[in-house]
């Protein structure tokens, strides 16, 4: 791996900003641009004529293009060692354990109409909402066998007891097949029978629920069905973060997949009020909590979900503006910071292009700023000048080495 020109010096504090989803392609009609290049980003900017830029591979060859793969990378983990499903890591940031013959599957709250995935989250359905429907699920479907818990938003988690078999079955995310026919991404195979009826059965519990009426009459989208994917069993400990890189970390995020690798890997979960999953997100909010929390840690992680969801469902000025936001609500008081020497990292966790609203395998761009951080001659943070160094790290979860002065 190339080194980067960190050069070790005094006491040092450390931020990694992941803007989960940001990198992409270029889009028709917009000057064929990516999202990162049409966004104003004067302060990412600055960073990248000031820090190191290049490019990282977080999804190794033949794993899933996800944010449980990528992130872990990000944050140092090789995930062809430590992944083994995101349910898991999910269910874990819920305290919910997996038993020896237990299977635990993302379950989806969504919204089919003529058959087909009209949208992924069900409209983005609250967390109180949903909250409701977790609830009137489990009195209606579960058993000592199947029981629903519920998280953020749109996405919660069921678990099955003697379920190794469900494992078995082969399953299609929702945001892979927007405006598809959905009988064609049925669970399918193996122990698929159990996810089937369930997602069958759960229509006619939601049909005429209470949250789905109000939701209705209001003009937005009800939650039709459940969908169930990603799952997994039980999964072995990964080392402690501090174990590996010697330091005391924190991490912020408004999902529970981020939130479930920091307890996986022994970090601080920062609970900053207003942040969310969405383009609501306080961001103030959350960076000045992120950075007042390295008064009593020596790295803290921020993770951003908003541009992944807007590439989700294909709005393109939802994602500009996403990024927008950041650079200057987040990246600026990065600039501004006036405390021990900082060393930042900031980069998507993977691609979320408009074209195909779902998370893509390409390398990201990947920036490295700060107090002994040489400059490499970037003038922007894009995708093209991030390729136009000409660096690429293959293995991204030695990013963190890098990063922390501890190269793998």
């Amino acid at each position: 791996m190339r080194n980067c020109g960190i050069v070790l010096q005094g006491i040092m504090k450390y931020c990694v900003l992941i803007i989960d989803g940001a990198a992409g392609l270029p889009i028709a009609g917009r000057e064929s641009k990516t999202s990162l290049e049409l966004a104003a980003t004067p302060n990412l900017d600055a960073l990248a004529r000031e820090g190191w830029l290049g490019r990282a591979r977080t999804v190794p060859p033949g794993m899933e293009p996800g944010s449980a793969v990528a992130c872990m990378s990000v944050l140092g983990y090789d995930p062809a060692v430590y992944y083994k499903g995101r349910a898991s890591i999910e269910a874990g940031s819920l305290g919910i354990s997996i038993g020896r013959g237990e299977a635990v599957f993302r379950c989806n709250l969504v919204n089919v109409s003529d058959g087909k995935m009209r949208d992924y989250s069900a409209g983005h359905i609250t967390s109180d909402e949903a909250k409701e429907i977790i609830a009137t699920l489990n009195e209606k479907l579960g058993s000592d066998a199947v029981r629903f818990f519920p998280g953020v938003s749109y996405r919660h988690i069921l678990k099955l007891k003697g379920g190794e078999d469900a494992l078995q079955a082969a399953c299609t995310p929702p945001h892979d097949i927007p405006g598809r026919p959905v009988a064609d991404y049925l669970p399918k195979g193996p122990g698929s029978e159990v996810l089937r009826d369930l997602m069958a059965r759960s229509e006619a519990v939601l049909k005429d629920h209470p949250v789905n009426i109000a939701r209705k009459a209001r003009g937005e989208l009800p939650a039709t069905t459940i969908w169930l994917f990603w799952g997994s069993g039980p999964v072995p400990p990964m080392p402690a973060f501090k174990k590996v890189y010697g330091l005391k970390a924190a991490l912020t995020s408004g999902v529970d997949l981020l939130r479930g690798l920091a307890k996986m890997s022994g970090m601080t979960i920062l609970d900053i009020k207003g942040v969310t999953d969405g383009p609501d997100s306080d961001n103030v909010a959350q960076a000045e909590g992120a950075l007042a929390a390295l008064k009593k840690h020596d790295l803290v992680v921020i993770h951003i979900e908003a541009p992944d969801e807007a590439g989700h469902t294909g709005n393109i000025d939802g994602k500009v503006g996403a990024i927008k936001k950041i650079d200057a609500e987040v990246v600026s008081r990065l600039r501004q910071w006036r405390g021990d020497d900082l060393r930042v990292l900031v980069m998507p966790d993977h691609p979320t292009p408009i074209s195909v609203r779902t998370h893509t395998p390409e390398p990201v761009p990947l920036l490295l700023w700060g107090k002994g951080i040489k400059a490499n001659g970037a003038a922007r943070f894009t995708e093209a000048e991030a390729a136009r160094t000409g660096i690429l790290i293959e293995h991204g979860y030695k990013i963190m080495g890098q990063l922390v002065g501890k190269p793998a």
